[in-house]
Parts: structure tokens; C-alpha cells; sequence
């Protein structure tokens, strides 16, 4: 099963980092993407490098679709809205922070789910869709590693949260 990163041209990475840092420590199967395949400039001034065009991406066996927010322009296409919907019907996680929430809501996905469009919530999961504010990206890393079953047992999520949440030092 593969893991889907959608990096695009003045996405935020640093609303992902401690997500994929999850996903790499793990060994999971990562693989980043882009509307157009090269080379993207994170809002943050990083080149970071892309495995293949979003088009060349085998939908087979997708575990999750994570979305950073940022500028979406580049990303607010009928290609990506139908990969959204696609991976929605095959009921792969589909995980949007920011901006990258509203790319959801495009695709049509959001109707009748919790989300963070509604005012109470930082960082929510309604079946297979999690959607995070901005600044709730360490929630959204422990959310999305929960629904993906990264955690060994309790002790290690909260050894996690521990960690990443109330900033308490690793014994």
C-alpha cells in the first residue's frame, strides 16, 4: 500500500513534516506527486523533488492522500479534484491541512462530514477524511498516523503525544 503526497508549487511542507516524519520512520511506502511532475518551490523556499506526475500514479493500492495547504491554485483542477474522488470511492484516507481542506470540499467530498470547515473543530476525522487547520499540524500528524495504524500499541501514541504535543523530553 502506498502513501500519496501532493507537493505542488507554494504548498506548505511545514504542516507536513512531522506527518511524513511519521510515515519515514515507519518504513511506510511514500510517494510524492505533482500536477506536473518536476521539481516544486515549497512557500517556504525549498526545491523539493517529485517521484512522477499525478497523471503517471497508479491509484492501485493507495492507503492515503495528503494534501498540505499553501497555494492552491495549481492544484484546484479537475485532475486533482477526480483523484480525490476516486480514492474517496475506493475508501483511502484522504487527509487536506489548510488550504488543502478547500481542494476537499471542491471535490465534493465534505458533504455531510465533520470538517474543519465547521468552526469548532482544529483537527477532525469523519471516516476516511481528516481535515487539520494550519497551525493544528502536529494533531493532524497524530490523526493520520492513528487511521493508518502507524502507532505499535497505546504506550507508543502516547509516548508520541507526549513527545510532539506537550513537549516532554524521550526517556
Amino acid at each position: 500500500m502506498k502513501d500519496l503526497v501532493l507537493l505542488y508549487d507554494n504548498c506548505c511542507i511545514y504542516e507536513i513534516v512531522t506527518l511524513n516524519y511519521f510515515l519515514e520512520y515507519t518504513k511506510s511506502n511514500i510517494l510524492f506527486c505533482s500536477p506536473h511532475g518536476s521539481t516544486v518551490r515549497s512557500m517556504e523556499g525549498y526545491s523539493l523533488n517529485v517521484d512522477l506526475p499525478l497523471e503517471r500514479v497508479d491509484l492501485a493500492n493507495v492507503r492515503s492522500f495528503i494534501i498540505p495547504g499553501g497555494k492552491i491554485a495549481e492544484i484546484d483542477n479537475d485532475q486533482v479534484r477526480g483523484v480525490i474522488r476516486s480514492l474517496f470511492d475506493e475508501k483511502a484516507l484522504i487527509a487536506a491541512i489548510c488550504a488543502g481542506v478547500d481542494i476537499l470540499e471542491k471535490a465534493g467530498i465534505l458533504q455531510g462530514k465533520r470538517s474543519t470547515r465547521c468552526p469548532q473543530y482544529d483537527c477532525v476525522r469523519d471516516g476516511n477524511i481528516i481535515t487539520a487547520r494550519a497551525n493544528a499540524y502536529v494533531d493532524f500528524a497524530i490523526e493520520v498516523a492513528k487511521a493508518l495504524q502507524l502507532f505499535s500499541n497505546e504506550a507508543d501514541l502516547q509516548e508520541t503525544i507526549a513527545f510532539w504535543k506537550e513537549h516532554k523530553r524521550a526517556q
